[in-house]
């Protein structure tokens, strides 16, 4: 129990206790007095130990261990003075009974000696029975002391036979006292403490506890997203994490009474390799938690991306080319927890083999038994064994062949099975051009089953990376940016197991289109091949799409495609960007946006290619990052390209389109000809391209009822579109966009989509899409009052809406964490009748309305925005014209407009005349 952190070099550095000591016994005065003084210097003591702690940190940044346990050791000597301090001169007792005797535990992780700077103080008093008032008044006098130093403190007290009744009632409190460690007190009531838990609370219960940890592990993870590829992870609950290397620790002390983890070797449940791997996850992963409670100087376990860049810094990570330092240091973590994975098959394996020999196995959901042996691998209670430790090495390519058996006959792999695969996966260097291991892949890759799983299996044992050295360059590669929720691997993985259900019809209602279309393709295995390679060369320093569609080019030949094929997925590799860069950003009304579209993709068949390999990769992004709107602006773009790629020109020219239009919402309306010939007389051509027909009606019915009002606000949920339909009927004046645009922003709404419109009797009418901040239509019956009043106080300058602009808090600040420079591209070749303009800027609170004040200021028109955003990165796109109608050609308007733009996109003011 003594020798615990004797490891520590210096721990008198640390802090001294026989100095302090002595400091203490030194002190004289009242109780209350006393009480101060002594918790002055018990926490002067506690600031010099941390940071003694910390600069050991910064001089060795990955001794997590050698920190955690310094930091356990501080808190050690503080309560073992504190408690002697209040024995014998707060409390003391001249003749104390046997019912009289105190034991101080350190209970769960500071029980275990593993502390971050800011963690938790978990202790627990023991009384031999009912608690004295003698052990009360000590137990309380602690706890002020403690609670005054400025530690979190969790504390229990029990009777012995409290504490026997609660562990054996909830495993929580087992799990706590399982790693219970004398502090200080009376050393027999410890002993007896520990022998009562030993024999009446673990003897018996080894396999219920094994199985109480395991779900407790499955509902962390999936509260934590199920995944441990995630870019901000939870260093501690998060899968891959600290707690999934404890409860390992946990249930091998549970059964076998090991004290470390080293231990867990001598009873098999590790190797010694296995243990070198847990030890160094262990170490690295303690290392990030004490960096970050450090920085953020509170008990923070979640990695978020404002503090990933220090992180990598303190731990002395460099910049190397196409790669950044805090890129390579989330690397390493997810390396890291890649390895918690592989760790915990394995321990499951050995506990399965010892524990659950005759009946169902452990973690493991139960398969019917399949006796014999398939293609020389051996079946083992249902899952895919090897027959003997040199299989692999005999004929390597059963490495991708084992993955294909498993996929084909929906078998689980054994553990030791994925063990022998990850010792063995080098082997397979030297078959990566063998016909049948690539024969073996695509099978894996293009199943008609559950490629995800099964390749995800392979990417944990390392085959993967092995057998397609370009995926293994962005395994655990994380991207840092606040839109891609997973490292490229993870991301790839999901997409293609979103295309795999999209083909089964399991997303038919999130994607009627996608279900649809995908039946109609042909080249169906160069898809799923394109799915594979679409973010291939992440990570390498320059344009992924054109390096991507290189690494097609050399990797499909080998894959056993067809020269067409690999064109098709090289092409597809190229371009999987270009159809949501178009629908997302450019105005689908302006038909030279759909021409431009379609000299690109050529052919109906890219077109459905490129439609459902973009539908997998914005949802494959993470959650919430799909949505109605999306769908729709596709959808949109697909059949209007359709129409053209099929029939080479559109099957309606625009004249017939707006006499169609205009017959619809005639048809709708039933007003008599005369004052339905009046209604269209006043809008012009545009208007009738650019709205959607129930778009047109809804606007038609709205200004009928505003009559000859100066300003009517209707807002209504928008279902189609997933965001809620504002639209505004005024007196058009110059800036009417950019207040109206400030004032769906002070009100709390997301403007996604604009379409401004000028009748010829000089009203305007606008709609405006609107969303939530977290993506959802902007609905709440208050929410929409208050849109109604900001955008009335607006137009009717009522009160500063710049000062009301100013005084609303960033709802985001990690997006700080972010260098984007503000880029404007302006572009008259996009459009035949306006000049668009592209703005690139970090996404914050009123952008918008910042930058269509510097349209205005700039005296141009706008006929429509179409707003974006990437995480932490907002692409706005406007459609503007001079005040004449005509797009903008001179080239000193065009610079003054760009600067104007740019000095907005960086928040700065800039006073330029026009």
């Amino acid at each position: 129990m003594s020798h615990r952190f004797d490891h520590l070099p210096n721990r008198r550095a640390i802090i001294d206790r026989r100095a302090l000591a002595e400091q203490i016994a030194g002190i004289d005065g009242a109780a209350a007095a006393l009480r101060r003084a002594v918790t002055a210097e018990l926490k002067a003591a506690l600031t010099a130990g941390r940071e003694e702690i910390d600069r050991r940190l910064r001089v060795h940044p990955s001794r997590g261990l050698e920190a955690a346990n310094a930091q356990a050791y501080l808190v050690d000597q503080l309560l073992r003075l504190l408690f002697d301090f209040t024995v014998q001169r707060l409390h003391p007792l001249s003749n104390p009974t046997t019912a009289e005797r105190l034991t101080l535990l350190a209970v769960g992780g500071y029980g275990r000696g593993e502390m971050a700077p800011f963690s938790d103080v978990d202790i627990g008093f023991l009384t031999p029975w009912k608690q004295t008032p003698w052990a009360e008044q000590v137990i309380e006098s602690m706890l002020y002391a403690l609670w005054d130093l400025g530690l979190k403190i969790g504390h229990s007290s029990r009777s012995l036979d409290e504490m026997v009744r609660q562990a054996k009632g909830d495993t929580t409190v087992r799990t706590a006292l399982l790693e219970a460690r004398f502090v200080c007190g009376d050393t027999e009531l410890y002993e007896e403490a520990a022998l009562r838990f030993k024999s009446e609370v673990q003897r018996g219960t080894e396999r219920q506890f094994i199985a109480d940890k395991l779900a407790e592990r499955d509902v962390r993870h999936r509260k934590m997203g199920d995944t441990r590829y995630v870019v901000e992870p939870n260093v501690k609950e998060g899968k891959g994490g600290l707690r999934d290397l404890h409860a390992l620790f946990w249930i091998g002390k549970y059964i076998y009474d090991v004290q470390r983890a080293a231990e867990l070797v001598e009873v098999g449940l590790f190797t010694k390799a296995e243990y070198r791997q847990f030890h160094r996850a262990d170490n690295w992963l303690q290392a990030v938690r004490c960096h970050l409670h450090t920085i953020t100087k509170r008990p923070e376990d979640r990695l978020t991306f404002d503090v990933q860049r220090e992180i990598a810094e303190r731990m002395r990570f460099s910049d190397r080319p196409g790669k950044s330092a805090v890129e390579r240091f989330m690397q390493y973590y997810f390396l890291q927890a890649k390895a918690v994975g592989d760790l915990t098959g394995v321990f499951l394996a050995h506990l399965d083999e010892q524990f659950a020999a005759r009946g169902r196995r452990f973690g493991l959901p139960s398969l019917r038994r399949r006796p014999g042996k398939l293609h020389g691998f051996v079946l083992d209670r249902g899952r895919l064994a090897l027959p003997d430790e040199g299989f692999f090495a005999a004929d390597p390519v059963r490495l991708i062949e084992m993955f294909q058996l498993a996929d084909l006959h929906a078998l689980e792999i054994h553990p030791l099975a994925m063990r022998a695969a990850a010792r063995d996966a080098k082997l397979i260097d030297d078959y990566r051009a063998d016909p049948r291991a690539n024969a073996a892949f695509l099978d894996v890759l293009a199943s008609p089953r559950d490629p995800e799983l099964v390749l995800r299996w392979m990417n944990e044992a390392g085959v993967f990376g092995r057998f397609v050295p370009d995926f293994g360059r962005v395994v655990a590669q994380m991207q840092f940016d606040m839109y891609h929720h997973y490292t490229v691997d993870e991301h790839t993985i999901r997409a293609i197991g979103l295309l795999s259900k999209i083909e089964r019809g399991t997303l038919r209602e999130d994607h009627p289109l996608g279900t649809a279309v995908i039946h109609q393709i042909v080249s169906r295995r160069a898809l799923f091949v394109a799915v594979l390679l679409h973010d291939i060369a992440k990570g390498r320093g320059g344009d992924h799409s054109i390096l991507g569609a290189a690494v097609a080019e050399r990797l499909c030949p080998r894959f056993g495609l067809t020269a067409a094929e690999t064109e098709t997925v090289a092409w597809l590799v190229r371009y999987h960007l270009l159809m949501s860069a178009t629908a997302f950003k450019r105005d689908l009304s302006d038909f030279k946006t759909i021409l431009d579209f379609c000299e690109t993709v050529q052919s109906p068949e890219r077109l459905r290619l490129l439609l459902v390999l973009t539908i997998v990769d914005i949802r494959a992004v993470g959650p919430g990052t799909w949505n109605g709107w999306k769908r729709q602006l596709l959808a949109d773009l697909f059949e209007a390209s359709e129409e053209v790629l099929r029939l080479g020109h559109k099957q309606k020219g625009r004249g017939e389109r707006i006499e169609a239009r205009q017959a619809t919402l005639r048809q709708s309306l039933g007003w008599d000809d005369a004052r339905f010939d009046r209604f269209v007389h006043r809008f012009p051509e545009a208007y009738w391209i650019a709205e959607p027909d129930d778009v047109l009606i809804h606007n038609a019915r709205f200004i009928a009822d505003a009559g000859d009002v100066q300003l009517a606000i209707d807002a209504q949920v928008y279902p189609g579109r997933g965001a809620t339909l504002v639209t505004i009927y005024a007196a058009d004046h110059p800036g009417l966009f950019y207040r109206i645009a400030g004032a769906i922003h002070v009100a709390g709404g997301n403007i996604i989509d604009a379409r401004i419109h000028t009748t010829r009797d000089g009203m305007a009418i606008d709609n405006f899409l609107v969303q939530d901040p977290f993506g959802r239509p902007f609905d709440d019956q208050q929410q929409l009052r208050r849109l109604r009043t900001a955008i009335e106080d607006a137009l009717a300058n009522r009160g500063k809406l710049a000062d009301r602009l100013v005084a609303k808090p960033a709802p985001r600040t990690r997006a700080d964490a972010f260098e984007i420079a503000p880029n404007v591209l302006i572009d008259n070749r996009a459009s035949n009748r306006f000049t668009v303009v592209e703005v690139n800027a970090r996404d914050r609170p009123a952008l918008l309305n910042q930058l269509a004040n510097a349209l205005f200021q700039s005296k141009v028109t706008l006929h429509s925005a179409h707003v974006a955003t990437y995480g932490e990165r907002a692409v706005d796109t406007f459609y503007v014209t001079d005040l004449t109608g005509d797009r903008i050609t001179n080239t000193g308007r065009l610079k003054t407009l760009e600067k104007r733009l740019l000095a907005a996109a960086a928040g700065e003011e800039l006073d330029l005349a026009a």
